[in-house]
């Protein structure tokens, strides 16, 4: 329930703390308990007294600090370089604009919004990057409710208020699979990433349209839509595919990150199988050292986190009539995994 124009006071009655306990939680005090912590963010959400709060810090003390949240989780951070390329591209913007850059990173939605209220409670940044849009996002639509600065690294579903960038990702797939088909290829399989994910679903729509574009039919048990972009993943999934006869086997495979790509051709290097064209997506520097080495789409991860820190920052600088979105353009970057 919506309770217009509550006070610190008010926080502190429903969290049965006192007023400067509430304040020192809202500074992110190290001397107050996570239990109690926990208990007045509960309060301050409850009784919607967060924009007032962020209102008054924005104002007062700017920290030229910028946050970024990566959908990742510790393991495939330092793997998978899309993260390392994009988040050079935003500290390239955010040092020439005399901003710092902290980041956290973690693998779900729901901590995905645990960091941004720790960031906004905390008043450590200026601003947000979230490095992912997921269908229905909660951490979007927290942020917007409390009209705190952010931009984000992929489509919304709803772009109303909301500063983002991406690549045409439904296009790039679409021109992949065209690509192979072109090629001669008429069975051709799918891996992609995380289910609610939107850069998944635009992808797999695109795939889905060039089969049916060239009249091809959409064949199931070759398509794994609801994984992650590693390298494990591709490997099982590859592997599932190798138990079915040679006659029901995939011409080509289209996934949606290289370390799915490199996974897949690990599973299907060691069964000896034979060849069979497979594309990736990021063109990172790892699918130079396979062998055969990776076509790829590469999807200019730097200028992603250099136009997204940009798109934020502008705003913190109130840039009269900035854009509010940018479309960066992929390109298919043929090698020897489809020759």
């Amino acid at each position: 329930m919506s309770r217009m124009g509550a006070t610190i006071n008010d926080v502190a009655r429903l969290a049965g703390v006192s007023a400067s306990t509430v304040s020192r939680v809202l500074s992110d005090h190290p001397r107050i308990s996570d239990e109690t912590k926990e208990r007045v963010r509960k309060a301050i959400e409850e009784l919607q007294y967060y924009p007032n709060a962020i209102a008054r810090s924005l104002v007062n003390a700017a920290t030229n600090t910028i946050g970024l949240i990566l959908n990742t989780g510790p393991e495939l951070l330092m793997r998978n370089t899309f993260f390392v390329q994009a988040m050079a591209g935003v500290s390239i913007y955010a040092q020439e604009s005399g901003f710092n850059v902290m980041f956290a990173f973690n693998n779900s939605e729901e901590e995905d919004l645990n960091i941004a209220k720790r960031y906004v409670s905390s008043r450590s940044v200026d601003g947000i990057i979230l490095f992912t849009s997921r269908a229905n996002d909660r951490c979007i639509e927290y942020l917007k409710s409390i009209k705190y600065p952010f931009s984000v690294i992929g489509r919304p579903d709803d772009t109303r208020d909301v500063l983002w960038v991406d690549n045409d990702n439904f296009q790039a797939t679409y021109q992949v699979t065209d690509y192979l088909i072109s090629k001669g290829l008429t069975r051709i399989g799918f891996m992609g990433g995380p289910k609610g994910l939107n850069v998944t679903r635009d992808r797999f729509e695109g795939y889905k349209r060039a089969l049916s574009v060239h009249a091809i039919t959409f064949e199931p048990d070759i398509v794994f839509d609801n994984g992650d972009f590693s390298d494990d993943f591709g490997y099982a999934c590859m592997g599932e595919i190798l138990t079915k006869p040679r006659n029901r086997l995939p011409q080509g495979m289209v996934t949606c990150d290289d370390l799915q790509a490199i996974g897949a051709m690990k599973a299907l290097h060691e069964s000896g199988m034979g060849d069979m064209a497979i594309t990736g997506f990021n063109n990172t520097p790892l699918g130079n050292f396979q062998h055969p080495r990776l076509t790829s789409v590469d999807v200019n991860a730097d200028k992603l986190g250099f136009y997204a820190a940009k798109l934020l920052i502008d705003n913190l600088r109130g840039i009269k009539g900035a854009p509010t979105h940018y479309i960066v353009p992929t390109l298919l970057v043929e090698k020897e995994s489809t020759s």
